[in-house]
């Protein structure tokens, strides 16, 4: 299936049973939700999905289950990030095997390699498929950026199509289009940047929080695509406290726990992660709270 990069993209969480197994059932009310909300693609085993928890076989049952489960709604990506250029290939081309339509493809995992070595590395997998291709440029978690001189040397790579923009510096939106323009589409990765980085010129929205609140995230970014600027701003507003939950080391906790209260998840994480406790899971609990209290009426229509 064709990847138009574009619109809202949840980065889903990986649903677990008690005892630590993958909770398919439950997995897929939460990607009925995002569906039904109108969502334009589905990332699989991102951060938020705890990819460096899941063995090989789980990922690629998530990859399988989703492509079934959707059947040609929307596009299903699965994350890779992996230690060696070998694995990543590997990795990708039971990707495409498995159903896949992209991939989101995160630079080399714990060796800190330099420039040469990255576009390397991304060259030598988008060589070996032929699956559409994001690069997650996210130098604040994983050490390594990748600049603007980087991307114009993968250029000549014609299925690097996209970057997911997470370098937290808003007018990188701008230098992008200024050297690719519609050559490399731009999916804001920050919830907490996203509304600024659309209305700035990017093309859609990797996105977090949407994994508990799918429609209003779908709200915003339709609303501002139709110039309903004012709407989409105070829906943001609202949203935010609730969107800061992404850009904390326990996102992937924060984010379930607000899934267990929208109804579209468990709170089940993967160990050494724990379920949120204590004052911290009072704080997060407020919030989400708050929010529910607050929650917006939509537009029936964009």
């Amino acid at each position: 299936m064709a990847i138009e990069w574009k619109g809202v993209m949840p980065a889903v969480t990986t649903k677990f049973t008690d005892d630590d197994q993958l909770d398919l059932k439950m997995f897929n009310v939460n990607i009925q939700a995002q569906v039904d909300a109108g969502v334009h693609g589905i990332v699989l085993g991102g951060t938020l999905g705890e990819a460096s928890t899941l063995s090989n076989d789980e990922k690629r049952t998530l990859v399988r289950n989703t492509v079934d489960y959707v059947n040609g709604e929307v596009p299903v990506l699965i994350n890779i990030a992996e230690q060696s250029t070998k694995g990543a290939i590997q990795a990708a081309q039971q990707a495409e095997k498995d159903g896949a339509s992209g991939l989101m493809v995160l630079p080399p995992m714990r060796y800190n390699a330099c420039d040469v070595e990255t576009v390397t590395y991304f060259k030598e997998i988008a060589k070996n498929s032929s699956l559409s291709i994001m690069i997650y440029n996210n130098p604040v978690d994983y050490k390594i950026e990748v600049t603007l001189e980087m991307f114009g040397q993968l250029m000549d790579c014609e299925n690097i199509q996209a970057v997911k923009e997470s370098t937290r510096d808003i007018s990188n939106v701008t230098r992008i289009k200024n050297e690719f323009g519609d050559r490399l589409k731009i999916m804001t990765g920050v919830d907490t940047l996203a509304l600024e980085s659309l209305l700035m010129g990017a093309d859609g929205w990797i996105a977090g929080l949407v994994c508990a609140f799918p429609r209003e995230t779908v709200a915003i970014y339709e609303l501002q695509k139709a110039g309903r600027i004012q709407e989409a701003i105070e829906i943001y507003r609202w949203f935010l406290p609730l969107l800061e939950l992404d850009i904390n080391a326990k996102l992937v906790q924060n984010i379930k726990l607000a899934e267990v209260y929208t109804g579209i998840g468990t709170e089940n994480v993967r160990a050494p992660r724990l379920p949120l406790f204590g004052n911290e899971r009072n704080k997060v609990t407020q919030i989400i709270q708050e929010g529910l209290s607050k929650r917006p009426t939509l537009p029936t229509t964009f």
